[in-house]
């Protein structure tokens, strides 16, 4: 037993990896033959692993991250060799013997522990508050953005106009170039949100049988947010918070963590799912955290690039118990992480509903975020059904009273079949993303 207690699982630490290429190098090393000098202690991790080169690389991980160090050239985080110390650690209690860290690794874990106890003695937990050298030129700055949004909507709103005055079914006539157009203007206009939404206009039309009904839909979700943001004073604080967050007016996690309009939440929370989306050069990585006192969901969203390791990252089936700041909204999800009270340690299996309470949620948070997309939910005692030929899957309820369809964007994933196959027909518990399209496990 190490002292974080529980030591993890093969399956979160594979959660960790960013691709299926990572698991597979790290599974390759996760043997002690490759390693020397391993050892653990005081919630952390070390060793060196021999590579290709004359000198081992050294590898350390600090559990109540977790996070990772190593000397290799990899670009990946973690690379394939922290992945292999963890897999050996988590695979057997006698492959990696207790005690005190080299100096290389101790003086990295000594570095973050300080770094950490500095963000500790900050306000709320969190990073210390930095106020604007100039608050009235940081306020003309916000008016003037504030004014080019406007106008964008009002630039924005002319164009929808215009489009139903031609008539939907002309749309696809144009092609994408005129959306693109747009949406360029948009972004001129510093309304980043605007201009996504206008990019997902451009790639309704014309799509599909049906897509006359979904573009007429999607311009009303469009207006109804352009008239938003035009009358965004009149409007209840929570929705103007969602409105300007919508058009791409962002909110720093520094000033959730410190600021004083709303209180970090306590919780023991359960880690959901842990995912990384690629986009050029860019990776988002999600995570779904559930509190266990609170009931509450939250997103912890953090980005990385090619220069630019995510920092954080939270196999699922663990539990935090820490403070998280949710962004301002009419229904809040998104969250920073403040601080943290104890380690991260295996948790339970969690709890879930049946799918007519998952759509009830799904309902009751779109009522509150007519813009929202879908709603984190967890599905007890469901049964993957795969599709017939030109049919897509579906999650039953174990008593056959309701169905839910699956989101066709995961159709094609092997993912499913490995559904199928874990639960070999039984009901099963699933985490996924409840939305207009279907569930998304």
């Amino acid at each position: 037993m190490n002292p974080q207690g529980e030591r993890w699982t093969t399956d979160q630490v594979l959660a960790l990896a960013p691709d299926a290429a990572s698991r597979k190098a790290g599974g390759k090393l996760a043997a002690p033959g490759p390693w020397s000098e391993t050892g653990t202690g005081d919630g952390a991790l070390w060793g060196e692993c021999k590579g290709s080169g004359s000198k081992p690389y050294r590898t350390v991980v600090d559990l109540n991250g977790p996070a990772f160090r190593c000397s290799c050239p990899s670009r990946k985080f973690p690379c394939k060799h922290a992945l292999g110390l963890l897999l050996l650690w988590a695979g057997d209690d006698r492959a990696v013997a207790d005690g005190g860290p080299p100096q290389w690794a101790g003086e990295w874990l000594a570095g973050r522990r300080e770094r950490a106890g500095r963000s500790a003695d900050a306000p709320s937990g969190g990073a210390p508050s930095r106020a604007p050298a100039d608050p009235a030129a940081a306020q003309r700055r916000s008016e003037r953005r504030m004014q080019r949004i406007g106008a964008g909507a009002v630039e924005l709103e002319q164009r929808l106009e215009d489009l139903l005055h031609s008539g939907l079914a002309t749309a696809d006539r144009d092609g994408y170039g005129s959306w693109d157009e747009t949406a360029a203007r948009m972004v001129d206009a510093q309304a980043p949100g605007l201009a996504s939404y206008v990019r997902e206009l451009g790639s309704v039309a014309a799509a599909g049988a049906d897509w006359p009904a979904r573009l007429l839909e999607e311009c009303a979700l469009l207006h109804l947010l352009d008239q938003g943001f035009l009358g965004i004073a009149r409007l209840p604080a929570p929705l103007a918070a969602t409105v300007r967050s919508r058009v791409g007016l962002t909110t720093e996690a520094a000033e959730l963590l410190t600021g004083t309009e709303a209180a970090p939440v306590r919780d023991r929370w359960l880690v959901l799912a842990q995912q990384d989306r690629e986009d050029g050069r860019l990776t988002t990585r999600r995570i779904y955290l559930r509190g266990e006192r609170t009931g509450r969901m939250a997103l912890h969203l953090s980005f990385g690039g090619a220069n630019r390791p995510l920092d954080l990252a939270l196999p699922p089936g663990l539990v935090l118990d820490a403070d998280l700041a949710y962004y301002p909204g009419a229904r809040p999800l998104r969250a920073a992480l403040g601080e943290r009270h104890a380690p991260a340690a295996p948790g339970p299996v969690p709890s879930g509903c049946g799918i007519d309470a998952a759509l009830a949620a799904y309902g009751d948070a779109l009522r509150d975020d007519p813009w929202l997309e879908s709603w984190p939910v967890v599905l007890a005692e469901v049964t993957a059904i795969p599709g017939r030929t030109g049919q897509g899957w579906q999650l039953a309820d174990a008593d056959g009273e309701s169905a839910l369809p699956l989101d066709p964007r995961c159709l094609g994933r092997a993912g499913l079949w490995q559904l199928a196959a874990i639960s070999g027909g039984a009901p099963v518990t699933v985490f996924g993303e409840c939305g207009h399209r279907g569930f998304l496990p």
